[in-house]
């Protein structure tokens, strides 16, 4: 009788075995690091800079300030913030959402990178408690290597 129950036990012995290999979930690959050019004494830039610490990014940061680093990037002027980041051969200007950030290295489009223009308040690092429950429409633009724009996301908008 102890062969017999081994042998109808058997089956489920062999998928027990499998399941570590194939019932855990995949993990995500690692995202690359993303460089961020800001002013030391900005509390957005530091805000912004935890926040995707926060969401999982690993974060370089540079504290001299963003104006020559996005000009030697290409991101035109009118795209532009007060800090810069690079990830993936993508610039990031301004405060961009995380989910935008994973979006683009996702997807891979043929641009410069995405931007948040000026300082929208609740965006990302404009969203602190001094701000109350203030949230100004804005968008996330995809720059395109011609200085052309289209819109990525829309935050905020009816």
């Amino acid at each position: 009788m102890q062969r017999r129950s081994l042998l109808r036990a058997a089956p489920a012995l062999a998928a027990a075995a499998l399941l570590p290999t194939f019932g855990t979930a995949q993990t995500a690959p690692a995202l690359p690091v993303l460089q961020v050019w800001k002013d030391p004494n900005c509390g957005c830039c530091n805000d912004w800079v935890e926040y995707l610490k926060r969401d999982g990014f690993q974060i370089q940061t540079f504290d001299t300030g963003n104006t020559a680093v996005r000009k030697r990037l290409g991101m035109p002027e009118k795209y532009g913030s007060c800090h810069t980041g690079l990830i993936g051969g993508y610039v990031i200007e301004g405060h961009v959402n995380a989910r935008e950030i994973r979006r683009l290295l996702a997807e891979k489009p043929n641009a410069i990178g995405i931007s948040v223009p000026g300082m929208p308040v609740g965006s990302p690092g404009m969203d602190g408690p001094e701000y109350g429950t203030r949230k100004d429409p804005y968008d996330v633009v995809l720059v395109l290597h011609d200085g052309s724009r289209r819109v990525y996301q829309s935050y905020f908008r009816g």
